[in-house]
């Protein structure tokens, strides 16, 4: 088969163009950088230049594309008002319209549990929980957005598949790891309740894994949660991530009430005052990891067949072993 991916130079993207050109297809992967070209050469696929908002004009470049794989977005947890559209919203339609142009057979889309997130703790939840009427922060609302447009676009010529893996993680993680070892680091992190409540995890193999069987099986359609499995200890499972980056996590704590009015305040003084750089705690933030996050992946286990392939032990002590091996 042939597919065409976005982000494939991102660290979801570079394990998915791996996988893909190891099992045999073809990968064209949009790079808007020469960087991002390089990054996909080394992983196997062909560069396809151009930024997502170009995505319609290059539907010639991918002609005889089976699938689309949209990976690319703006994750920042925080971000003003129309900070994150043009990626994530804007971004989105173009690449629907380029598989429509390009008559690709499928679109998949990798969409996030924070499409769900309004601040409210999610426990174990499946795909018919509603969107909330308010969301916490721009990236939730603008990839609930992005999800919404995948969707609808689902019909006859083209069918659309989006994936909601919790908490990516795994050896070259760019967003979670890093976000929360430069706070550990920079003395901003505190725990929230003592970080004592459940959630769920999904590693960068297992989020491949989802993709591939979402780009594949027949009958995928609409959404699908993907997880590691059972959920775990979320104090339990920084701390263990944070130590194989050799960093020890801080004790402080704060109550879950003082850390939402906190972060509250923090945001609007932001937004109000115009100030540079980003919050060190956002309502975005403590939506996603203030709280249980927990979802359920009965239906890719069920109408996809997916099952995990790393399990969080095993996971975790790769994860050491590489840290070690790059500081050797």
């Amino acid at each position: 088969m042939q597919f065409f991916v976005t982000g494939g130079s991102g660290f979801l993207g570079r394990h998915l163009v791996t996988r893909l050109v190891a099992e045999g297809h073809v990968v064209l992967a949009l790079a808007r950088s020469e960087q991002a070209a390089h990054a996909v050469v080394a992983a196997g696929a062909r560069p396809v230049r151009g930024a997502l908002c170009d995505a319609p004009a290059l539907a010639h470049e991918v002609e005889g594309t089976d699938v689309v794989v949209h990976a690319a977005a703006d994750t920042r947890q925080w971000g003003r008002p129309g900070a994150l559209q043009a990626d994530n919203v804007e971004g989105t339609r173009a690449v629907i319209a380029l598989a429509l142009a390009g008559h690709a057979a499928r679109l998949v889309h990798v969409s996030t549990e924070a499409v769900l997130a309004g601040g409210r703790p999610l426990r174990y939840a499946d795909e018919s929980a509603p969107y909330p009427s308010r969301h916490s922060g721009e990236y939730a609302r603008t990839k609930a957005v992005a999800e919404q447009l995948v969707l609808a676009a689902d019909g006859h010529e083209l069918r659309t598949v989006s994936v909601r893996p919790r908490l990516i993680w795994g050896p070259g993680d760019t967003t979670f790891a890093p976000a929360v070892l430069d706070a550990m680091r920079g003395g901003r992190w505190a725990w929230v309740s003592g970080g004592d409540y459940l959630t769920s995890t999904c590693h960068v193999r297992n989020v491949v894994e989802g993709l591939v069987l979402a780009a594949t099986v027949e009958r995928a359609q609409g959404t699908y949660f993907l997880t590691d499995g059972a959920p775990v200890r979320f104090r339990e499972f920084v701390t263990d991530v944070a130590t194989a980056y050799g960093v020890e996590p801080p004790e402080r704590s704060v109550p879950y009430a003082v850390a939402r009015t906190m972060a509250g305040v923090v945001d609007r003084g932001w937004r109000t005052l115009h100030l540079r750089g980003e919050p060190a705690v956002s309502e975005g933030a403590i939506a996603l990891v203030g709280h249980e996050m927990t979802v359920n992946d009965t239906r890719a286990r069920s109408e996809l067949g997916y099952r995990p392939v790393v399990g969080v032990a095993d996971g975790l002590a790769e994860l050491r072993a590489h840290e070690q091996e790059k500081r050797a």
